[in-house]
């Protein structure tokens, strides 16, 4: 019998596995696929001479996350790997706006002068003094956006360096949409479009509140921790967490798909595989499940209280998603060539170009000119690929239900083979767009449509990538619903640990984390309460 099991070997359930076991707990993890590592894995499946990240690849959020760090993956066989640029976001006249590292790739010339170099006078120093204020907030910020909400430490170390008017100032800072902190910043374009680019990576538009947040904060991790990557691919990050699991007596079993939590009198009491075995937990079942998956789902819509089945119809989606993975024969042929030293690569060559294509998605329009992350993985990791040649990727989100399609393809959203295929071309498209060239430097390609991409990891539900949508009425103490913010439920002993819990989505353990410390912090007040007792599942 285990302590605790937890549901889905996702980052977000191995971290909790990891420190529940750390604090002396019998872990069993149960995964349904046959693989762990949720939407952090990576295969050979495009060539057997390619390394491809099946889903995540890049991951600052991991490098910055504090609970990560503390779990010294690296004696476990992690290592990390950084490209020699950031990221870069070529225009559609030839120039590039870039991202560098702190320290990367100066060659002795001043930080000032680079930024001088690549944005003009003006627009280095309003560059500057947002990397000012990262400098001010750190490390707070990133713990306060990780913590459980509220964040009382770090949000009282926060409010004791800026005081009342500059909390004042930060609110306002937060609240901008990402166009309107581009027009009030900068004179060019370069370092809009790349914080316009980060913010995308959310489903959010250029125009929503908290869009000009969410791309500064994903511009400042890369400059102070990168963009890394996992040195072998993704699946490294899993392999660490799971070794590292099973030195403290946990136990990692694939294949093994939960289909109901058992509850008696408002109690989680472990749970039953498909194959009808009961498993006991003696303390805690943690589920790093999509919300709609463990309510109603997992947990049977009689133990829930009327308002959380209400309020779960309203839960909404992130967008949906597309990607293709290449074996490229060489490096991306760029028009501007500073883009082949960055690891991501954005495509979409201006501010009103982007907006288009997010209201469009947000509309339920296929756009016809796709807005497209790029990974260039061998430029990252050389150990992806051939010596002169390139693992890569692209994803662009589309919408959940297509209406329209604006584009020549008919593609209606029932995402079969030729549909698929003509998405996929229509990203090549877009990135021989800024690479003229590109489409003969392909060998072989994947198309991983939103269905595949959700029977590859059941919380990738209908493609989307963050477990609900990153939009300020499905945030903090919103998420997932109202009154069930942060990992607690209705049910005594289960625990939300997944992205569809605070703070959501990427790759950072938190939700898992806050979900064992919840769990940790429960029997610690009550222990009695969790001696065996009760009907056994297995019976």
């Amino acid at each position: 019998m285990a302590d605790a099991i937890v549901v889905g070997a996702g980052p977000n359930g191995l971290v909790a596995a990891n420190l529940l076991a750390d604090a002396g707990w019998h872990v069993v993890v149960l995964e349904e696929q046959p693989w762990p590592g949720g939407a952090v894995r990576s295969d050979r499946g495009v060539d057997p001479r390619y390394v491809s990240d099946l889903f995540s690849s890049f991951h600052p959020l991991a490098a910055a996350s504090p609970v990560i760090r503390s779990l010294g993956l690296e004696e476990f066989g992690l290592r990390w790997s950084h490209a020699p640029v950031v990221l870069a976001h070529p225009l559609s006249d030839g120039r590039c706006g870039l991202l560098h590292r702190d320290g990367d790739g100066n060659d002795g010339e001043p930080e000032a002068a680079r930024l001088e170099r690549m944005f003009g006078a003006h627009d280095a120093r309003a560059w500057q003094r947002l990397t000012d204020r990262w400098d001010r907030l750190e490390p707070h910020l990133v713990d306060a956006l990780l913590s459980p909400f509220p964040p009382l430490r770090s949000g009282a170390a926060i409010a004791a360096r800026l005081r009342v008017a500059g909390l004042l100032e930060l609110a306002r800072f937060l609240a901008l949409p990402v166009r309107r902190l581009a027009e009030e910043e900068f004179e060019g374009d370069a370092p809009g479009m790349l914080l316009a680019g980060c913010a995308l990576h959310a489903d959010l538009l250029p125009e929503a509140a908290g869009s000009g947040a969410f791309g500064w904060l994903m511009a400042m991790l890369g400059r102070r921790y990168g963009w890394p990557v996992p040195v072998g691919g993704a699946s490294a990050l899993t392999d660490a967490l799971v070794r590292r699991l099973e030195s403290r007596g946990g136990e990692v079993h694939c294949g093994r798909p939960v289909r109901e939590v058992v509850v008696r009198d408002g109690r989680a009491l472990g749970v039953r595989t498909a194959d009808g075995c009961g498993h006991r937990a003696r303390r805690a079942v943690l589920a790093d499940t999509a919300a709609t998956a463990l309510y109603g789902g997992l947990v049977a819509p009689e133990h829930l209280p009327a308002r959380l089945r209400r309020d779960l119809r309203r839960f909404e989606w992130d967008f949906a998603t597309v990607k293709v993975d290449w074996a490229l024969s060489g490096p991306i042929p760029w028009e501007a060539p500073a883009a082949g030293r960055a690891g991501t690569v954005h495509l979409g060559a201006d501010l009103d170009e982007l907006g288009d294509w997010a209201h469009q998605v947000r509309t339920d329009r296929l756009p016809a000119r796709p807005f497209a992350l790029l990974g260039q993985m061998t430029v990252a990791d050389p150990t992806r690929s051939p010596a002169g040649t390139e693992s890569a990727w692209a994803y662009t989100h589309v919408p959940q239900r297509i209406k329209a399609d604006l584009g020549p393809d008919g593609i209606t959203g029932r995402w079969d083979t030729r549909e698929g295929e003509a998405m996929a071309d229509r990203l090549e498209e877009q990135v021989e767009r800024f690479a003229p060239g590109f489409r003969s430097r392909v060998t072989a390609r994947r198309v991983l449509t939103p269905p595949v991409l959700q029977g590859l990891d059941g919380n990738l539900v209908g493609g989307a990538l963050d477990g609900g949508t990153a939009a300020p009425h499905q945030q903090l103490f919103l998420r997932p619903t109202p009154g069930t913010a942060g990992p607690r439920t209705p049910i005594e002993r289960l625990y939300l640990a997944s992205a569809a819990a605070h703070p959501g989505g990427g790759v950072h353990g938190a939700c898992g984390a806050n979900a064992a410390r919840a769990a940790l912090n429960a029997y610690r007040r009550s222990p009695a309460r969790f001696l065996p007792s009760g009907p056994d599942p297995r019976g």
